[in-house]
């Protein structure tokens, strides 16, 4: 049970490296076309393409419970329930706190959540797929903790 307890907080942990990682190499990079309309919409829809990266995770992370359901990883379901709840965790803050996709924790006034707006907003301040900054989502530079 600790064991497993701890691979989810790591996984949950790690996540938010993977999150940078595949944000500023993948999604800034050869899958551009994908993540574009969410830095400059181009589109009447509520969805965007970049919504494709939430299926990749979620497939991964599906594959993980299913290698736990039959028997293949002992510990494949704290690897899926981590990957699940990191993708949990930035929808609340990415698409519902921070761009209002849904209209709710509208004025939440924590320093956290005022440093993870700010870092957002900076990182959406380039259009381009070029010079951008503020890749993570959870954990970002303490600079924009500061008034």
């Amino acid at each position: 049970m600790g064991l497993n307890i701890l691979v989810f907080i790591l996984t949950f942990l790690f996540m938010e490296f993977m999150a940078w990682f595949t944000h500023k190499y993948i999604m800034h990079g050869f899958l551009w076309s994908l993540h574009q309309d969410h830095h400059k919409k181009d589109h009447d829809s509520w969805f965007e393409r970049n919504d494709t990266f939430f299926i990749f995770y979620a497939v991964i992370s599906i594959g993980f419970f299913l290698l736990w359901r039959y028997d293949i990883l002992e510990i494949g379901l704290a690897i899926g329930l981590g990957i699940f709840a990191y993708g949990l965790a930035y929808f609340l803050v990415h698409d519902i706190f921070i761009h209002q996709r849904f209209k709710l924790f509208r004025n939440a006034n924590h320093t956290y959540a005022k440093g993870v707006r700010r870092a957002h907003k900076m990182h959406h301040k380039h259009t381009g797929k070029e010079d951008g900054e503020c890749f993570g989502m959870l954990m970002v530079p303490f600079k924009y903790f500061k008034k």
